[in-house]
């Protein structure tokens, strides 16, 4: 409840009619359930403002029992509890509850529980009332996230099923980097101490640990060994880079105070934990000090406190373990914001994971990803769906490459925590084709190499069907040459995608023979002239390319015509339809004393190739249509000949062009 709202006159009146009310009865008292609130332990207040709440059953009792709704929320929503915690908010505003933040709390459960249409509408309907308030538009801006599933990467998610018990399970971290070793937290029925938390309801968590067998499989998880387990609040630890020295979390648990926690060492020796000694940062009692973190280094411990001086909440520090006194200093408004910082992780000096209530996040806390600048500052990123959900992620530790472990309670009502490995897979991204000849037909022991903007450099042999293929990375241009002993080189260029997804590219090399003629297909002249249409520019184009991609060879340009009109005519015409065509190469910029022209008539016809006799199977492999051949045929078939036959080919005269 927001006090600031409530007159000192009414909450007297209020607090009266309370001590009325219970006085009589034996059974559960407000006040106790308030001071378990006070103390941080939700768990046994949220039991006890039930039983509060279930005797409230008089008409009389409706706006006291909105108020013991109100608190019950609060405290499930402490939990993570957030379907209870939505569904009690719900309660509290039914029973008239006016306090000016219901709507608010009520959306961020919504949300947590991943409800974002009605979290949605829960936001909208609180701005109203608040337009500036930067939460609930972190809130309902996070909302859209989820609703829209945006952010969605290729990150995989798994439950750790090995070591997940059936209470909670989180703050996984490496004991050193060979990454054989996992330590995390557990309240699992095993654990050291007998008592149940009060702040949970479970039992007060230890450390434990797993670690790779020769296989480099994980083996049944384990406790740590040595006196650090005790039968308190053990867990969230860091490890110095020589995996000597753990960083560990602890809770400070007095009856006449609220529970908060500090950071303890303990030191390996013989694979045994020494009892943990407290780590002194300041001489301020009242502040909270956890979740350590090393640097690689081993020069920096990061940590989260809700210590003066910070953004709001709880922050991320640092202090220098090699020269403490004066190196304490917060992490700045780059990092922290008005919420909650929590759970660093240090990768390298420029690159920090850490979890947050106070961006537009899914939902609960996400993880952040924060890229120093040359400049100072830190650029700061969601990782995304699936690492993120509605709930609470937190405490990631990365292994080798993309891939690690990190906490979630996901999908569990109780709101316990649960651990789950994460891999960004390899992106799959390959470039496959085949190198033919103009009759499609394998070439060869054809070579390809391919050159990236990256730097990268490949090459390879075609299979013996002419296949080949090669791995790309994402967003690169790359040129690819192909070649073959009694082949034109041919080349090719293309840029990868820059998405983050699978991707195959097709690409085919057609080589031309450097011993038999080659027809140059669509090229096309005005009837019965040598000019040349408009659409014979793409097929010219690539023939000028073909001749830089081998600046070395020179070419006879060759026009053939149908067996019709006569010798001398088609002679004149054929030759005056090639000399068009070396025209045109000129004019694009090719070396004139590399080509000759000719002009063969009717005199040279084709032969039909495997291709041909493919795509016209009334003629077979090897007939050469001559006028005879022709006149044999029906009329269609007449027609498709003469058109065989007028074509325009190149052949290969030399390859040693000014080469000496």
């Amino acid at each position: 409840m927001n006090q600031s709202n409530i007159t000192p006159l009414r909450s007297l009146t209020l607090f009266l009619a309370l001590c009325a009310m219970l006085s009589s009865c034996s059974g559960p008292k407000l006040a106790t359930a308030d001071e378990q609130m006070a103390r941080g332990e939700y768990f046994n207040a949220s039991k006890t403002y039930r039983k509060v709440y279930n005797k409230l059953t008089k008409r009389e009792d409706r706006q006291l029992r909105g108020e013991v709704a109100l608190k019950m929320a609060d405290c499930h929503a402490k939990l993570s509890q957030n379907a209870r915690a939505a569904a009690a908010y719900q309660n509290a505003i039914r029973y008239g509850q006016q306090d000016s933040t219901i709507r608010l709390r009520l959306a961020q459960a919504l949300q947590a529980d991943g409800k974002y249409a009605a979290a949605i509408k829960e936001y909208e309907a609180y701005l109203e009332m608040d337009p500036a308030n930067q939460v609930a538009i972190n809130g309902l801006l996070g909302s859209r996230m989820g609703a829209q599933k945006e952010g969605r990467n290729r990150y995989v998610v798994k439950n750790f099923k090995l070591i997940n018990s059936r209470r909670a399970d989180f703050a996984p971290m490496y004991l050193d980097k060979s990454h054989d070793v996992l330590y995390f937290t557990t309240t699992n029925e095993k654990v050291t101490g007998k008592d149940k938390s009060e702040i949970t309801g479970m039992k007060k968590g230890d450390i434990w640990f797993t670690r790779k067998n020769e296989k480099g499989e994980w083996m049944k998880p384990e406790p740590a060994e040595g006196e650090l387990n005790s039968d308190f609040d053990e867990g969230i630890a860091s490890f110095s880079p020589d995996g000597s020295t753990m960083y560990l979390t602890m809770a400070r648990r007095s009856p006449s105070a609220n529970t908060g926690v500090e950071i303890y060492t303990s030191q390996r020796s013989d694979a045994k934990w020494s009892k943990p000694v407290k780590f002194e940062i300041t001489h301020d009692t009242l502040s909270s000090y956890g979740h350590p973190a090393v640097s690689p280094d081993g020069n920096w411990l990061y940590f989260t406190s809700d210590m003066p001086g910070g953004s709001g909440g709880k922050d991320i520090w640092r202090i220098n373990l090699k020269e403490r006194a004066g190196s304490l200093e917060n992490l700045g408004e780059w990092i922290n914001t008005p919420g909650d910082e929590m759970f660093p992780y240090v990768r390298t000096d420029s690159l920090l994971y850490f979890a947050s209530d106070g961006r537009p996040g899914y939902g609960g806390l996400d993880i952040y990803k924060a890229q120093l600048t040359k400049s100072g500052g830190w650029n700061v990123t969601n990782m995304g769906q699936p690492v993120n959900s509605a709930a609470d992620d937190f405490g990631i530790t990365f292994g080798d490459g993309e891939r690690g472990y990190f906490s979630s309670n996901r999908g569990d009502a109780r709101g316990y925590d649960h651990i789950y490995s994460f891999e960004l897979p390899d992106l799959n991204i390959l470039i496959s084709g085949w190198v033919v000849d103009r009759d499609d037909e394998p070439v060869p022991n054809a070579v390809i190499r391919i050159v990236g903007n990256d730097g990268s450099n490949q090459k390879q042999m075609a299979k013996p069907d002419g296949s080949f293929s090669f791995p790309l990375d994402r967003g690169v241009s790359y040129v690819m040459l192909a070649g073959a002993k009694g082949y034109l080189n041919s080349k090719q260029e293309f840029t990868s995608d820059s998405t983050e997804v699978d991707a195959e590219y097709g690409i085919d090399f057609v080589l031309a023979s450097i011993n038999k003629p080659v027809v140059v297909d669509n090229i096309f002249y005005d009837y019965d002239k040598a000019t040349l249409r408009p659409e014979s520019k793409t097929a010219l184009d690539e023939l000028a390319q073909v001749l830089r991609d081998n600046p070395n060879v020179t070419i006879e340009m060759a026009s053939h015509t149908d067996r019709h009109g006569s010798d001398r005519y088609n002679i004149d015409l054929s030759s005056r339809r090639a000399k068009s065509v070396i025209d045109y190469l000129i004019s694009v910029g090719i070396d004139p004393a590399r080509l000759q022209s000719q002009g063969y008539g009717e005199s040279r016809p084709k032969t039909i190739t495997k291709k041909l006799a493919k795509a016209h199977p009334q003629f077979k492999e090897g007939d050469v249509l001559t006028e005879d051949y022709i006149l044999a045929l029906p009329k269609e078939d007449q027609d498709v000949a003469d058109q065989i036959n007028r074509r325009t080919e190149f052949q290969v005269l030399s390859i040693d062009y000014r080469m000496y």
